[in-house]
């Protein structure tokens, strides 16, 4: 069994203040009893998180800032995916004073007939840039195109809440999808499905993002074993900075698949992982045989979670 688990520890005052505040006390039986394996170095600065780092890593896909090939990855369960590929999110963008910010985890109040409407009304804007549109669910799409060979873009988990200008792509190869992005604006400030939308109170979609682009390597890695279980209990509360919700969550997180791990341990076996992700770094811990000193020093007990947790 391997837990991987995003957002467990923000760079945020809000995040800081509440960690002491946590208690998990499966999660310190895991780290007395786990190994760690060296660590996973960033910052929050960079495209891709360290919880996409880490699970393409199991993945033996190459690691490269903002050209980890997800949207490749998808698309290969429905149709060959040669070539560059990247994933459309439709969006609103909140218009302040001195910056645009992306906003909401997902688009609310948003069904696959509207979805499936603005992708043909744009579809014709992309294909002149060589890129085409597929629909995969409501809130993404999969896109082809030249365009996204070798153009790193930030994930989304990156640019919710934020300024986009502070993400958008940098590289010579991006000024095309600026205007794009620029065209899709005017497209769809008057289109119908936003007209309802706004009828009826839901927030119109005003732009598009960008992501996981890049191409699959060939031939394919083997992925490692056992793939990890994802963890995503905590995403939504750290992304609207929420605190008291994110305590929640890790403590509800602890009960259940913490605990659950804790007795994969108890029953023997090997492969046995956990990976804790923060926004700078990820940090693996493994099932290995611990030296003298380590099971020494377990006698007198460890450190709370937290003093890990705060070096993510």
């Amino acid at each position: 069994m391997h837990l991987l688990i995003p957002f467990a520890f923000c760079s945020s005052e809000g995040c800081a203040a509440a960690l002491p505040t946590l208690k998990l006390p499966h999660l310190a039986k895991l780290l007395a009893r786990l190994t760690p394996l060296p660590l996973d170095k960033g910052d929050e600065f960079s495209l891709s998180p360290p919880h996409e780092r880490a699970l393409a890593r199991t993945l033996g896909l190459p690691v490269q800032d903002g050209l980890l090939p997800w949207a490749a990855l998808q698309a290969l369960k429905s149709q060959p995916a040669d070539g560059a590929w990247g994933f459309i999110t439709p969006c609103h963008w909140q218009v302040g004073t001195n910056h645009i910010a992306m906003s909401g985890l997902e688009l609310p109040d948003f069904s696959t007939q509207e979805s499936q409407t603005l992708l043909a009304a744009m579809q014709p804007y992309f294909e002149e840039d060589g890129i085409a549109l597929h629909y995969d669910h409501p809130t993404r799409w999969l896109a082809r195109g030249d365009l996204f060979d070798g153009l790193a873009t930030a994930s989304l988990d990156r640019v919710v809440g934020r300024n986009v200008e502070n993400w958008m792509p940098r590289s010579a190869s991006a000024a095309g999808l600026r205007r794009l992005q620029n065209e899709m604006q005017m497209l769809l400030y008057t289109h119908p499905v936003n007209d309802a939308r706004s009828a009826r109170g839901a927030p119109p979609v005003n732009s598009f993002w960008l992501s996981g682009t890049g191409a699959l390597p060939h031939p394919m890695p083997e992925p490692a074993e056992p793939q990890p279980v994802v963890v995503t209990h905590l995403r939504e509360a750290a992304l609207n900075e929420d605190w008291a919700a994110w305590v929640q969550a890790w403590q509800a997180l602890d009960a259940t698949d913490c605990l659950a791990l804790l007795r994969a341990l108890d029953q023997g076996g090997s492969g046995h992982q956990l990976t804790l992700c923060g926004e700078r770094n990820a940090q693996t811990f493994d099932a290995q045989p611990q030296t003298f000193y380590r099971r020494f020093m377990n006698l007198f007990g460890t450190q709370p979670p937290s003093i890990l947790l705060e070096t993510l």
